[in-house]
């Protein structure tokens, strides 16, 4: 009789279903698999150490490029941790503006993940439908940053400036006639708030089109269903939050169970799943861009109606605005010393932990009474979920490696950071 030997197999780090710059060693009896271990290292930035070199202003940016799907996310957890060490609070129009984009953040995140989830296990035509939305989506970020991906709008303090009266349009070119053009600004004659309203009105028709492709597909069920089973007390074992965990049957939510900013006077359900396999987590997922767009609507009703300011009036922490700076010494001072030295926070330590698309994100921030972090620590949500991708794919096959990297919708990113 020949020896039977296990297989051992590297997916990745240039794999396309790896979602990032992931190295899996499979050990594989078969088709089966028996253990699997992730390397991860390979797009290290060192974020967390850049940002203890530099002014607490100049690491906002650094926090956009850690999950480069979910941006202002990121930011949101970073710019309260520095308000929370100063004691600074928000004007409130700029808490339902951040509100606001967070959800705005939270679609963005879904929408790539159900693409390229869908693209992984076999379906093609979900991903086009995605980037449709997503399209739509950008332009919002874009009008109020100037960005489309890496935004850079919040500040401590508040956002880095009101909403626009106007969208951006599309203009005819040799590519594009007038019809065409007329067409496609159909929607973009009023303000970035009509623009938003008029995209909530329209996402959750979107999203029954997303489920008439996936929902009972018997194809996508098969691919889904049993796959990935976390009980509920294993995945609080794991560290498991956010989508992962609810999918579990664990109904915990940060925006809920510890509110932040406006949150509290939202109105929103939370999805839980019963089974906690990929194809319960893909239902939470669709059910939570339903209830983001709900609770974009209810921000858009609440700025409509109250104006107010949008950024901190305090010269030590934000920057006085252009008009004042080019007209007052005192305050161009201020503007001076702002970009070039920053501001010192007091010494002590915070963490702050909001409900980012894929879980928990977190930072942990310890000041030595400079005008920059003494120690920065974050707590990126995929790194937990990648943890026990091990126990979610033993006893599976190989392509249902495929499947679990999509469900747990890791980003590199913010896994090396």
């Amino acid at each position: 009789m020949p020896e039977l030997h296990n297989m051992t197999l590297n997916f990745g780090p240039q794999h396309p279903a790896a979602h990032g710059v992931l190295r899996l060693i499979l050990e594989m009896n078969g088709e089966v698999i028996e253990r699997a271990d992730p390397h991860i290292g390979l797009l290290h930035r060192a974020t967390e150490k850049l940002a203890e070199s530099k002014p607490y202003n100049q690491s906002i940016g650094y926090m956009d490029r850690l999950d480069y799907v979910s941006m202002m996310c990121n930011e949101h957890a970073y710019v309260m941790a520095i308000e929370k060490m100063l004691g600074i609070e928000v004007p409130e129009r700029a808490q339902y503006i951040r509100v606001m984009f967070d959800e705005i953040t939270r679609i963005l995140n879904h929408l790539l993940w159900i693409g390229a989830h869908g693209l992984d296990v076999g379906a093609m035509t979900i991903f086009l439908y995605a980037f449709r939305e997503r399209e739509d989506l950008m332009d919002v970020y874009e009008a109020v940053s100037g960005a489309r991906l890496h935004a850079t709008y919040y500040r401590p303090g508040g956002v880095a400036r009101d909403l626009p009266d106007s969208m951006p349009k599309y203009e005819t070119t040799k590519w594009r006639s007038e019809k065409d053009a007329t067409r496609l600004n159909g929607n973009r004659d009023g303000s970035l708030l009509d623009f938003i309203e008029d995209f909530t009105s329209r996402f959750p028709g979107y999203v029954d089109e997303y489920e008439t492709l996936l929902t009972d597909n018997r194809i996508w069920k098969q691919r889904t269903v049993g796959i990935g089973v976390v009980s509920p007390e294993r995945a609080m074992q794991l560290g498991f939050t956010g989508p992962m965990l609810r999918g579990s049957g664990v109904e915990w939510d940060l925006r809920r169970k510890q509110p932040y900013e406006v949150y509290d006077k939202m109105d929103f359900d939370i999805p839980v799943g019963t089974n906690g396999d990929s194809y319960d987590r893909y239902l939470i997922r669709m059910e939570e861009m339903r209830q983001s767009n709900r609770i974009i609507k209810q921000c858009v009703d609440w700025l409509r109606v109250n104006p107010g300011p949008v950024l901190l009036e305090n010269n030590k922490v934000t920057p006085p605005r252009r008009e004042v700076m080019k007209g007052n010494m005192e305050s161009l001072i201020h503007h001076f010393k702002h970009f070039t030295e920053g501001y010192c926070v007091p010494e002590g330590e915070a963490y702050v932990g909001i409900e980012h698309p894929k879980g928990e994100f977190g930072i942990y921030m310890v000041s030595d009474g400079a005008n920059k972090p003494y120690r920065l620590k974050i707590r990126a949500p995929g790194f937990a979920h990648l943890s026990a991708l091990d126990e979610m794919v033993r006893g599976h096959m190989l392509a249902d490696v495929v499947a679990v990297i999509g469900t747990q919708d890791i980003v590199f990113g913010e896994i090396d950071r």
